[in-house]
């Protein structure tokens, strides 16, 4: 080691003390510039979009307000998707050393069809990553202090209020806003039907809840159905023939209209059946409540119906497995939909009676969707659990 020192000391031979000096700063300035300007380099719009499997989201990127806007102030692609602070730069550097390997040695994004087969599982990444460091590349622009909420549209105002309030994160409410949000409906579509396919295996239980709409009967064979059930209601097997069950259907309904739908609580029209002709003139009633907030009474039926086996399960969590995940694929896809305790049971059916036109979302699921949601309101609290 000595030696070693006394090489590293000693004075060159060859070189001057300024020769060497020089060189040290030489080394020095392409130490501290060279990364720099790789970095820089690789942070551009124009690099991010060289690769050919990145033009449809460059094109996706062009029509939106960030690319263009009234104030001419435009956010490039390394102002959302590198963070400001050094080691959240450097870290998302070294992940995005993944995305060179994919495209260019693994080939699974190397071209519009594959990276659109995959759009799902990178835009979920992002907005982890977004959500993990609290939108900061978002806040190195937006500021909640700096706002003008008289400026802004009076809903986004009201949002942007509620936001700054609970200072919650950017990509909480904004997904989507500068590229086209992926398909997400094939896992929670893939889901229901893994969970239909195993019904007939799931369901000789005494208690049995519906997986679709199934219309009731009021005898065993019969061609016109006296009602309907609704997804996710509960019934109870009074008897099995063949492929016919006879269930009995308990439920809510004011006590002064025509009774012809039953709620699972009083008050709430959290709907359970449809009932009509012979089915609802067997209905007795069981008991009577007045609701305090409204003075309407109230009344609890049973009655009784057949209905075919199928679309029969005899456990609701699933159901609501499947429920949570249809909702973060529709409602929580584009931007942050409200919490499930945000609105009561009555009020999440216009909330989301006037969402569903921006969704794909079939009858089943709506109704499914709007019943988990209503389980889940500020007045149920978590009623699924004992349902």
């Amino acid at each position: 080691m000595s030696n070693l020192w006394r090489k590293l000391t000693r004075p060159s031979a060859k070189w001057s003390v300024l020769a060497l000096l020089g060189i040290g700063c030489l080394i020095g300035l392409a130490v501290i510039i060279l990364p720099h300007a790789g970095i820089k380099i690789t942070s551009t719009t124009e690099f991010c979009v060289s690769c050919h499997s990145m033009q449809p989201v460059y094109k996706e990127y062009k029509q939106s307000v960030h690319f263009k806007n009234a104030s001419g102030v435009r956010a490039e692609c390394h102002d959302c998707h590198i963070p400001p602070d050094v080691p959240g730069m450097l870290w998302r550097k070294l992940e995005a050393s993944n995305d060179l390997y994919q495209n260019f040695i693994a080939h699974s994004i190397d071209t519009p069809e594959k990276f659109e087969a995959k759009r799902g599982e990178l835009a979920e990444r992002e907005w982890k990553r977004m959500k993990d460091n609290n939108s900061a590349s978002c806040r190195s622009c937006h500021n909640y202090d700096a706002m003008d909420h008289t400026k802004q549209h009076p809903e986004a105002a009201k949002q942007m209020s509620i936001a700054a309030k609970d200072n919650q994160t950017c990509i909480d409410c904004h997904k989507g806003i500068a590229h086209q949000l992926p398909d997400m409906s094939s896992g929670f579509r893939k889901q229901f039907e893994e969970l239909r396919h195993g019904a007939d295996a799931n369901s000789d239980g005494d208690t049995l809840f519906t997986l679709d709409m199934k219309p009731i009967y009021a005898a065993k064979g019969d061609k016109e159905p006296a009602g309907s059930l609704l997804p996710a209601s509960e019934v109870t097997v009074l008897k099995r023939d063949g492929d016919w069950l006879e269930v009995q259907i308990v439920g809510w309904t004011e006590s002064t209209g025509r009774q012809r739908v039953l709620s699972l609580l009083p008050g709430k029209r959290i709907f359970v059946s449809s009932i009509r002709d012979e089915v609802q003139k067997h209905a007795k009633t069981l008991e009577k409540t007045t609701v305090e907030s409204t003075g309407v009474e109230w009344s609890k039926m049973q009655t009784t119906a057949w209905v075919q086996k199928g679309d029969l399960v005899n456990d609701i969590k699933p159901i609501w497995s499947y429920t949570e995940a249809l909702y973060n694929g529709t409602c929580n896809q584009c931007h942050g939909a409200p919490e499930k305790a945000h609105f009561d049971a009555n009020g999440w059916i216009g909330t989301l009676n006037g969402m569903i036109g921006f969704t794909s979302l079939d009858k089943r699921e709506e109704r499914t969707l709007l019943k988990y949601l209503q389980m889940n309101a500020s007045d149920t609290g978590g009623a699924e659990q004992k349902h």
